[in-house]
């Protein structure tokens, strides 16, 4: 008798094993699928598109679909059948951002700088080998630069991308150059590592970065590092606008960004 009481105790904690990998699984899966929906470039994807893209079958990604659907996590256009990301992912995102302490100290010094120099302002966090926009104040005027919170872009590309790579290490700056390909986003992306290594140089000396259609065809921006207590970066502030506009203006708007960028820093702990 106590042997079959060990062999039914054993079997249970078999199942509840397994049940617990079953579980994981799931989780995972359904974590690959909203991850593949904010990777994609398309708002809208099918069944199979989603099943080919994760090696899984059709049915198990309806199944993933209908729990994070009954979450609010992913929503169905009934007409075309097609899925999209839900209002309670947007409310994930959103929550992530207002925990952002930076986020909350920075906007109002983002909308003085909106203020003063008429263009688009922005803050950026980095994330890894990547950099990543978090707010943005625009102004009220016919033609602005709008950008999209939350997206990542490489630290090689952009104003605001390489105000954070000016200020790493020698070490951290020679991982970066030896895993990151220097890929281009436009014709102005500077791909050169060496040459890149001299802009860095030239941007931490002068204490900001300016980008004319290098990240984006058509515009242009100058950004400076936040510094926080321990004197590195904690998030990068940049002013952007048209182009052919913003040359005109640079002077002024790199001048009111860099008295602000300082203040703000001060804000953030920072003793310069």
């Amino acid at each position: 008798m106590p042997g079959r009481v060990a062999e039914l105790d054993k079997g249970r904690r078999n199942g509840r094993s397994d049940n617990g990998s079953a579980t994981i699984a799931t989780v995972e899966r359904a974590a690959d699928v909203l991850l593949h929906f904010v990777a994609s470039a398309k708002p809208t994807l099918g069944v199979t598109e989603i099943a080919e893209a994760l090696g899984l079958s059709k049915a198990a990604v309806h199944r993933v679909l209908a729990s994070l659907r009954s979450r609010d996590l992913i929503e169905l256009d009934e007409d075309t059948r097609r899925y999209s990301l839900g209002l309670a992912a947007m409310k994930l995102g959103l929550t992530y951002l207002d925990r952002i302490d930076v986020r909350r100290i920075a906007h109002p010094f983002l909308m003085e700088l909106c203020e003063r120099t008429n263009e688009t302002a922005t803050l950026s966090i980095r994330a890894g080998s990547r950099r990543i926009y978090v707010d943005q104040i625009t102004p009220p005027r016919e033609v602005i630069m709008s950008i999209s919170l939350g997206t990542p872009y490489p630290l090689h590309a952009g104003a605001s991308s390489r105000a954070f790579l000016a200020y790493l290490t020698d070490r951290e700056l020679a991982e970066y150059l030896q895993k990151v390909p220097l890929e281009s986003l436009t014709p102005g992306t500077i791909t050169d590592a060496q040459a890149l290594r001299s802009d860095l140089a030239q941007v931490r000396s002068q204490g900001f970065a300016r980008s004319t259609a290098e990240r984006k065809s058509g515009a242009a921006s100058v950004a400076a590092p936040v510094f926080g207590h321990e004197g590195t970066p904690v998030a990068v502030i940049s002013v952007c606008g048209p182009l052919e506009r913003f040359s005109a203006e640079f002077d002024t708007c790199r001048d009111t960004l860099l008295e602000i960028s300082r203040r703000l820093s001060e804000k953030c702990g920072w003793i310069g």
